[in-house]
Parts: structure tokens; C-alpha cells; sequence
């Protein structure tokens, strides 16, 4: 067989490269809260809102995180990976794989539920203009995430644990005296305890199925193959089949009770 004729080579599936770290240049880095930051880039990426990318540290680690807009994310300051990342400056290269995963489905008349940085998924939401009214909680006044931005494009109402800023108490309180049937859906995006007292309400009335929640887990691939992030009981990727679940599925599954570390054991939430 001569070179011409030789056969073409076997495929497996996507091209390695293009699963591959783009690297990116960071052009600016704004503060945000005292803990969060968003690092905006030199590219844009086409993106459904509720999608994530896997992020890469150079010499420190991968991680996933959400876009905040189709050229930054936004990060809050929590273990060894975004401590590198906040290190870094205007000029600095990272790498970014994605975007992966289901994100919010499109909606009209939708009540967001944000809690910390869980606002950072659904700041592109709110910014398309769909989201009807916006309940953002924090700790503080100075903890809450994007909240000028945010009532210039939606209702907003405020709440916050220690009572410097809207209601002294939890999100979820705001979320009681809300009369659901103005909403077709609940976009919901924070802590998981804060996301299942709000898929809890849903349950208690009656409509778990208009909820959708963005789901963080122990990632290492991204792309469903390696199954670190697989869910009980059903084996769900948070990866591939999230991060953003519709209520009734996290309804039965391990969501608010544990999620599991890098050697896979559970851990309480």
C-alpha cells in the first residue's frame, strides 16, 4: 500500500486539543466583595448562562468555575487554587477549557434565588432581561455580590445574615412571603444548604419541577468521563447532565445531605 493509499487514522471521538486549556490573558481584576474577585479576559466564549468552564492555574491546579459574562469569572476565595488565582495580575495567562454542561433553560417571569457568589451564574441571566425579581443574600452588606448591578435590571430584595443591609436573616426568609404563581421559574444558585431549604419550599408547595438549581461538586475531568462527580443514586455527572438540575431530580438524590471529596468520601454539606 502506497503512502496515498495509506488508511485514514481511527478517530475515538473530539479532537485532544480541543479539550485542551486555552490560554487566555487577564486584562483587568476587579474586587468585588473582601472575599470575591472577577477576573476578566482577553476572549470571549459563547456560553449558555448556568455553564462552566474548568479553569487552569498554571503549576497549581484545574478547577471548575462559572462565567460570569462571556469574558470573566468570578471567584470567591476558598482553598489552595483560587488563593493562586488571586495572586495573579493584570497581564497573567491562565488556561480555560469549556464551556461545559446544561445551563439555565430559557424562561420568562423567573425569580432568582442568589446566595454569596451564586450570583455570578445568574448575573447573565439577569442581564438578558428575563428574570422578573432578584433575591440576593449574603453575610454582610459589604459580602453582597453585584447588588447596583443587579436592580438595574431587575426588582431586587435584600437580605443578609447579620442585618447591615435589607432583611436581618436568610435568603430563603425572603423567599416565603414570594407568591410563586407569579413565576414560571426559580433559578437558584449559592450555598447547597441555602439551595435546598429553597427546593424545600418548592416541595411544600407543590412544585419542585418549576425549580432549577446550579450544582457544585468535586470535578476533575469535566467532560463525564472520569465520574468523580457522579451524584447518588442515580450516577447523574454534575458535569455533563449539570450543573444546573431541575428540582424534582435533586429532589431524589443526595443533594443537601453530602457530596464527596477527591477520593471520593463522603462529606457532609
Amino acid at each position: 500500500m502506497t503512502k496515498e493509499e495509506s488508511p485514514p487514522i481511527p478517530s475515538w471521538g473530539v479532537p485532544m486539543n480541543e479539550r485542551l486549556p486555552v490560554p487566555v490573558r487577564i486584562t483587568a481584576v476587579t474586587a468585588e466583595t473582601p472575599s470575591v474577585r472577577t477576573f476578566t479576559f482577553d476572549r470571549d466564549f459563547s456560553f449558555i448562562p448556568g455553564q462552566f468552564v474548568m479553569v487552569w492555574i498554571p503549576g497549581v491546579d484545574e478547577v471548575p468555575m462559572a462565567l460570569s459574562s462571556a469574558s470573566s469569572i468570578t471567584v470567591q476565595r476558598v482553598g489552595e487554587a483560587t488563593s493562586a488565582l488571586f495572586s495573579l495580575q493584570e497581564g497573567d495567562v491562565i488556561g480555560i477549557r469549556g464551556p461545559f454542561g446544561n445551563g439555565f433553560p430559557e424562561a420568562h417571569r423567573v425569580l432568582a434565588i442568589a446566595g454569596g457568589v451564586g450570583a455570578a451564574p445568574l448575573l447573565p441571566v439577569i442581564r438578558s432581561g428575563g428574570v422578573k425579581k432578584c433575591l440576593l443574600g449574603a453575610r454582610s452588606a459589604e459580602e453582597l455580590l453585584f447588588p447596583r448591578i443587579l436592580e438595574s435590571f431587575t426588582q431586587l430584595a435584600v437580605s443578609t445574615d447579620d442585618g447591615t443591609c435589607g432583611h436581618r436573616g436568610f435568603v430563603v426568609d425572603l423567599l416565603i412571603s414570594e407568591d410563586l404563581s407569579q413565576y414560571d421559574s426559580i433559578f437558584c444558585c449559592g450555598p447547597e444548604r441555602m439551595m435546598k431549604a429553597v427546593l424545600d419550599l418548592l416541595v411544600r408547595e407543590g412544585c419542585p419541577e418549576r425549580g432549577y438549581f446550579s450544582l457544585h461538586r468535586y470535578m476533575k475531568c469535566g467532560i463525564g468521563v472520569c465520574g468523580s462527580c457522579a451524584i447518588d443514586p442515580e450516577g447523574l455527572r454534575v458535569c455533563r447532565d449539570g450543573p444546573v438540575f431541575r428540582g424534582d431530580i435533586l429532589q431524589r438524590s443526595e443533594f443537601g445531605d453530602y457530596s464527596r471529596d477527591a477520593s471520593g468520601r463522603r462529606r457532609p454539606v
